[in-house]
């Protein structure tokens, strides 16, 4: 196994862009694959405030030895702006969260959210295909779930955010992309849904608002988190509360590591 002190000039460097950056798990999960495979690379988080994202990525570009980028909110949605060129899956999604960048300092932008979200929940005996699923949030994260869960056969998804406007709008999206699955936005309530999920940053800090009204909450739903710290979020525990079976946000992380270190080259 490798350690911080094996870092050399020959360290291939990734980083996770993040605001705030306390909270990301990436990292851990990230650096424990590199030693697993006993790939001399490192893994390193970055605070950056959405003013400045465009600098950091500039700068970022001439990094010589920056394998790839990950990244989390809230920067999902504007970075792939920012880079050269989009995987097919970044494109529809309109988000990224990995990056690529080649000997040149070309950025090619990846997006495996929503693969690696419905792996988690197959790895824990939770199936997509054929179910209705209620989710709260229209941001990058949601809109590679959203995109997932209709590729993987969901046959109703139900999209809330507190803008209507981009509920809306992911839902049109998904509806043109994936006609099969019954793609509508809705308000607060999740009733007559087999998964519900959290897809916003709701739960992340104390005193955060709950993401959907959780008093309707019932047996046999399924509670899913895309958070992985705090990993019981409020939401999550007023679920457990009213009997629902449940499901955090590290399940999603676990999932996706290996497919985010290969996109990036370093692993």
């Amino acid at each position: 196994m490798q350690s911080r002190a094996s870092i050399s000039g020959r360290t291939a460097i990734t980083v996770i862009l993040a605001h705030p950056v306390a909270h990301v798990r990436t990292p851990q999960a990230m650096n424990a694959h590199f030693d697993a495979l006993g790939f001399d690379a490192v893994m390193v988080p970055l605070h950056v405030l959405p003013e400045d994202l465009a600098q950091v990525v500039a700068a970022l570009r001439r990094m010589r030895n920056l394998s790839g980028i990950v990244v989390t909110v809230p920067h999902k949605e504007a970075i792939a702006a920012l880079c050269d060129e989009l995987t097919e899956e970044a494109r529809q999604v309109g988000a990224v969260n990995v990056i690529r960048r080649d000997a040149d300092g070309r950025l090619t932008g990846g997006q495996f959210d929503g693969e690696g979200f419905v792996a988690g929940l197959r790895s824990a005996g939770h199936e997509v295909a054929g179910r209705a699923i209620f989710m709260a949030g229209a941001g990058g994260a949601a809109a590679g779930l959203a995109f997932a869960f209709a590729r993987h056969g969901a046959r109703r998804l139900t999209i809330h955010n507190r803008t209507a406007a981009k509920a809306e709008a992911l839902a049109a999206r998904v509806r043109a992309a994936y006609p099969a699955c019954d793609t509508r936005t809705g308000g607060p309530d999740p009733s007559g849904h087999d998964v519900v999920v959290n897809a916003t940053s709701l739960g992340m800090k104390d005193g955060d608002a709950l993401p959907l009204d959780v008093t309707r909450l019932a047996p046999p739903m399924l509670a899913a988190e895309v958070i992985m710290a705090p990993e019981v979020t409020p939401f999550l525990a007023e679920a457990a509360q009213r009997g629902c079976a449940t499901h955090g946000g590290k399940p999603m992380l676990a999932a996706q590591i290996a497919l985010l270190a290969r996109f990036m080259g370093a692993g």
